[in-house]
């Protein structure tokens, strides 16, 4: 029946083995909106709460963006705050409903899921469907009875009391169509003979509704046949003369021949009307619409396989494959979808020889095809004339998949916006499939196969590139062709287009190309040519964002790093956790951005390079750019902050840190809080990096400072080198003593921990400088800690001392137990090395007792350590391997990974000296494995351990080979050590 509104896609087939729900959702729009649990009635809330909950419902499934609700509820006066207004309703109207009904998509809302019949207006279409089927098979008994049914439905005005111009329209037209019902239903009653039964009701209709031609239509034809002509012909006269009046026309032609039937007492009016004769099928026609497939198709091999194995299992047997194979892929925008789509779909031809459509769904547009459109194309090109071609969306999609039944075709819907708009396009049965892609992942598309399409390998990259260019010029300048294919992402769309431009240059090299793409202020300008741009293609996605995606998208590609968790965007934005978790997943929704991991999300390097372009193009205040930085370096300092008091409770570095205006996270236990920071570092190290050059300069040092873990555990040695390096740059070109010192402090203890004792004595001297004169006491107190180290490494065991017992009385002064301590376990080394063994330990009994007194943290480790190396010296074996066992079980907790190392070569030390080779073998073997603070100089220390505990054990030939590359290690690094190897090999050498 012509004009019946249907929503297909808010429906789901139960399988057999689902239980019936007992207590299931059920909506009512045919009256007022309601919705029940089972029997129980739910609150639906206010009248704009009810407007929303309507507007969702007479979404035929599909997403309504903010947007368009905020039109449904207000028209062109809704207020200020009316989006804030609209996700209230929602998160209110998802409290009342079941899991999973209402949910967000595409940054707009939906609701799905609902079981046969839960929606009145869905059961409603049934019947009619129904009705129309059983009347056309002849059934006229059943077909009233079921009109019946499906007119009971209505209870009062649609939509009652519901406020907005989209409830306005949605009465105005289901009111039509319940009419149009009504009509059907009383044209059967009259062909069944119940003239004098419908006359009563049809004069009271023809009252209600003066001007419906078709009421007044049936109330003459059922006067007519009840033997009362005079009345019917009276019925015209009055229609005539109202119509006149009111509208100034006459009646319709079919009302004026209806009155001249009469008056001739036309015999065939007596009788019901023949049905129609049937139509003949238009012969089958084979569309073949598929693109050309690109000559140069490059890689993709597994995607090729995965989704042809799809397709083929939609052209097997009947009964053997799927009711309809449908594929959907996914991925940004210049990815290759398209590509890689067509190519597949043109390998697949011969499985469908019934013929292939292709559409543009131009889902990353303004304005995405229509499903109705696209319809009535697919119709055309299958062979239906036009004047066979419904106008409804429901009635074009039932007629599309009736064609398609019995047939073999394959459907390429490219770039769509969202499932909504593909579910009417789909095939209905086996034979056919149905590929399509999008920038959204399709996940509302029930039963399909989703696959995400990440960039090209780089292998995938350079072939492509060189197919394009030629083998010849690439050949020549493999690495810069490989810098071009990386400064392209290894985006398909990219490096087609840096090909295509170098390709029309025959001047130019690859590596000139490779200089132009460095720039990554002109990359996305130089990667344009002809009509293909990549800048264009990523523009597409961010017009459609909403305001509040948009300025994510904008601040968040500001951030260098590979990725960001959630907290650290939510400092970004300045927005809660949940909001800032609803705008990111919603950006994944577009593919503008990915999500590397739960709760952490990264861009495409390119899609990064165009959020930053946009952020300095649209983001006011440009201000806003500088404090979104600042935000999130102010998060990163002040969580850093927290690891480091967790860790070292009692130091009070952490006092003398600058202070922060934005939040960090809070832990309430270590192992929390080291995971926050190893999983941070790279992005943390990045945001320092960043501050180059700004004024936030200072708070970036001390970040740097409080992660110190970071190198001290050796998870992130060489990304932390980096960066302190770049630190004491941009503090001394900056002119800030205080910064530059602090700077100076954190290389000075990345070089300790990698055995660079020279270079890490001169920085110490910088910065000790750089502190007094900028009276930072308490960089000055860490200096003299490291200065006092770096004397023990030279044997300058009296230096080191006096060092050592500066940094004391600088932590004293600061009330700093923890820097006492750890100085005290230090000074303990000291006067090992000036044979003064019995106060070497007196001193590391201290240092372990202040540190026992501050708590279990991971310097308590430190104490047992040097504890343990004291009594090593004074022949303790056993109280020093209680020593060493307790710290190795503390830094093991702590993932001091190198310090775990150091502790197990020192064990092999006490094992070697008791006589037990065996064990110090292997203690040695692990402290090899994990490493040791010192870096190559202590990897000899190890290997020279190893190779005396070898030698013991009677292999020889191995530890010839352990003591030769210990000699290697510290001829590298100019250690005196390398005498007392040469010295061992030197017997094994003349033998």
């Amino acid at each position: 029946m012509d004009g019946v509104p249907r929503i297909p896609e808010q429906r789901r087939l139960r399988s057999a083995a689902e239980p019936e729900e007992s207590a299931a959702l059920r909506f009512g729009v045919l009256g007022p909106v309601r919705a029940w649990r089972g029997t129980e009635p739910l609150a639906t809330g206010s009248p704009q709460q009810r407007a929303l909950l309507a507007a969702l419902l007479l979404r035929e499934g599909r997403t309504a963006t903010a947007a368009e609700l905020i039109d449904a509820l207000w028209g062109e006066e809704s207020p200020s705050q009316a989006l804030a207004a609209v996700r209230t309703y929602a998160s209110r109207l998802r409290k009342v409903l079941d899991p999973g009904v209402l949910v967000s998509e595409s940054g707009g809302y939906a609701v799905r899921g609902l079981a046969d019949g839960a929606l009145d207006l869905a059961a409603a279409q049934d019947l009619a469907a129904e009705a129309e089927k059983a009347r056309g098979a002849g059934d006229l008994c059943h077909a009233r009875d079921v009109l019946r049914r499906a007119l009971a439905l209505w209870d009062g005005e649609v939509l009652a009391g519901v406020p907005g111009p989209y409830a306005q329209a949605q009465r105005v037209r289901l009111e039509e169509w319940r009419l149009q019902l009504l009509e059907t239903r009383l044209d059967m009653d009259l062909e069944q003979g119940c003239h004098a039964e419908a006359v009563s009701e049809l004069t009271a209709l023809t009252a209600a509704h003066p001007l419906r031609e078709r009421l007044r239509e049936l109330l003459m034809l059922a006067l007519y046949r009840s033997g009362r002509q005079a009345e019917a012909l009276a019925v015209y006269a009055d229609t005539r003369r109202l119509l006149a009046d009111e509208l100034g026309v006459d009646p319709r032609p079919g009302l004026q021949e209806l009155q001249q039937r009469i008056l001739q007492a036309d015999p065939a009016l007596a009788e019901p009307p023949a049905p129609a004769a049937a139509r003949t099928a238009p012969p089958p026609v084979r569309p073949a619409q598929l693109p050309a497939t690109v000559a140069d198709f490059t890689g993709r091999v597994s995607f090729v396989r995965e989704l042809s194995d799809v397709l083929s299992s939609a052209s097997g047997d009947a009964g053997a494959g799927r009711v309809m194979a449908v594929s959907a892929l996914a991925g940004i925008g210049g990815v290759g979808k398209t590509t890689l789509a067509v190519h597949v779909a043109h390998q697949a031809r011969a499985a469908f020889p019934d013929g292939q459509l292709y559409v543009d769904l131009q889902g990353a547009g303004a304005r995405a095809a229509e499903p109705e459109t696209v319809l009535g194309a697919f119709l055309r090109a299958l062979g239906t004339a036009d004047s066979a071609i419904p106008d409804s969306l429901e009635e074009r999609a039932a007629l599309y998949r009736s064609v398609l039944d019995g047939r073999r075709v394959l459907v390429l819907l490219d770039n769509a916006r969202d499932a909504a708009q593909v579910r009417p396009l789909l095939p209905g049965t086996e034979g056919c499939a149905a590929l399509v892609t999008s920038r959204v992942r399709m996940v509302g598309l029930a039963g399909a196969h989703l696959v995400d399409l990440d960039v090209m390998s780089p292998e995938e990259a350079l072939t492509l590139f060189t197919r394009i260019v030629g083998e010849e010029r690439v050949a020549s300048e493999r690495t810069a062709a490989l810098d071009v294919v990386g400064a392209c992402g290894f985006l398909p769309l990219a490096i087609r287009i840096a090909a295509s431009r170098l390709a029309a240059r025959r001047t130019w090299t690859v590596a000139v190309l490779a200089a132009k793409l460095a720039d990554e202020r002109r990359r996305l300008d130089e990667l344009q040519a002809g009509d293909l741009a990549v800048e264009a293609t990523f523009e597409l996605g961010y017009g459609q964002l909403e305001p509040a995606q948009a300025r994510a998208f904008r601040l968040l590609g500001l951030a260098d790093g590979p990725d960001l968790s959630l907290p650290a965007a939510a400092a970004v934005l300045d927005l809660p956790p949940e909001d800032t978790e609803d705008l990111l997943e919603s950006l994944v929704d577009t593919s503008l951005l990915e999500s590397a991991a739960p709760g952490r999300y990264r861009f495409h390097d390119l899609v990064r390079l165009y959020a930053r372009a946009c952020a300095e193009r649209d983001e006011h205040p440009p201000s806003e750019r500088g404090a979104a930085l600042s935000r999130l370096l102010d998060f990163y300092l002040a969580t850093a902050a927290g690891v480091y008091a967790i860790e070292r409770p009692g130091d009070r570095l952490v006092d003398g840190l600058e202070p922060t205006e934005y939040p960090g996270l809070t832990f309430t236990e270590g192992s929390a809080a080291l995971d926050w920071l190893y999983s941070e570092a790279a992005p943390l190290l990045a945001c320092v990096r960043q501050s180059v050059g700004t004024d936030r300069l200072r708070r970036a040092v001390d970040l740097l400072w409080a992660a110190k873990d970071l190198t001290e555990s050796g998870a992130d040695s060489r990304q932390y080198e980096a960066t302190a390096r770049a630190m004491c740059d941009a503090t001394a070109a900056a002119g800030d003593p205080r910064a530059q010192g602090r700077a100076r402090t954190t290389l000075t203890n990345v070089l300790l921990v990698s055995g660079r004792i020279q270079q890490a004595g001169e920085q110490a001297e910088k910065a000790m400088a750089l502190a007094q004169s900028a009276r930072d006491s308490t960089a000055v107190s860490w200096v003299a800690n490291d200065r006092g180290l770096i004397c023990l490494h030279q044997g300058r065991y009296a230096d080191g001392r006096a060092f050592l017992e500066q940094a004391i009385e600088g932590y004293r002064a600061a009330g700093n137990r923890a820097g006492e301590a750890l100085s005290l376990c230090n000074l303990s080394r000291a006067h090992l090395g000036m044979d003064n063994t019995a106060k070497a330990v007196a001193i590391a009994h201290r240092g372990l007792t202040a540190q026992l007194d501050i708590g279990r943290t991971m310097r308590l480790a430190n104490g047992h350590f040097t504890l343990g190396v004291a009594l090593t010296a004074a022949g303790r074996h056993g109280d020093a391997l209680s020593q060493f066992t307790d710290a190795l079980r503390i830094f093991e907790e702590h993932r001091q990974r190198l310090w775990q190392g150091t502790t197990h070569f020192r064990v092999a030390e006490v094992h070697l000296a008791a006589r037990r080779p065996a064990q110090a073998a292997r203690h040695a073997e692990q402290a090899l494995a994990l490493g040791c603070i010192g870096g190559d100089r202590m990897r000899g220390n190890v290997l020279t351990l190893l190779g005396r505990s070898l030698s013991a054990l009677g292999q020889a030939d191995r530890a010839r080979a352990c003591w030769q590359e210990a000699l290697n290690l510290y001829q590298q690094c100019g250690a005196p050590q390398a005498a007392e190897v040469r010295a061992l090999l030197t017997p094994l050498t003349a033998a």
